[in-house]
């Protein structure tokens, strides 16, 4: 059994190409692609519709979640469980919670942005599907890569290669997929 491409990718020798080619592609009707380019390309990554992610709303959640669980279990134990009369101050002194409290929401909300952000990239990624292809490693120099995912709705190999070929691509090559 043949295993399906990661896609197909086109390979550029200009900025021009690859924006004129997405551009192309989003008008073509596909939505899977990506792009890569030595530095960044404000028209493309606008083609892209690159998406907000939720990581913000991750680590707020978080930290107010841990500053809660902090705040409720020093109250818990100096006020309920565990009451200690001291120079007669009150078993429930707020500032002298905050500092703490502050502490373990920047802790809770640091670790699960790391958590959050690991999740939402598939990390640990050791290989990814782009890495395979010849020439793939001069997009850090200067060539300018267009990739139509298989898993596109329009996604044809076929018609999708005469497809990227009318974009005036250098070459256009098959991305295997993997495992």
């Amino acid at each position: 059994m043949t295993q399906q491409p990661y896609g197909l990718m086109a390979e550029f020798r200009t900025p021009e190409g690859l924006i004129q080619a997405v551009k192309a592609a989003r008008l073509a009707g596909y939505t899977r692609i990506d792009a890569f380019s030595p530095f960044p390309l404000h028209e493309v990554a606008q083609q892209l519709g690159t998406k907000t992610t939720s990581i913000a709303w991750i680590a707020l959640v978080a930290g107010l979640t841990g500053a809660a669980v902090q705040y409720g279990s020093q109250y818990w134990m100096n006020v309920i469980d565990y009451p200690i009369n001291v120079g007669g101050r009150p078993l429930h002194s707020w500032p002298t919670f905050i500092p703490a409290t502050l502490i373990v929401a920047i802790l809770w909300a640091g670790l699960a942005t790391l958590l959050g952000l690991l999740m939402i990239l598939r990390l640990p990624r050791l290989h990814h599907p782009v890495f395979a292809v010849h020439s793939f490693e001069r997009a850090s120099q200067d060539r300018f890569f267009l990739c139509i995912l298989s898993d596109d709705p329009l996604y044809d190999e076929a018609a999708t290669r005469r497809f990227l070929e009318t974009t005036a691509p250098e070459i256009v090559r098959e991305v295997p997929g993997c495992g």
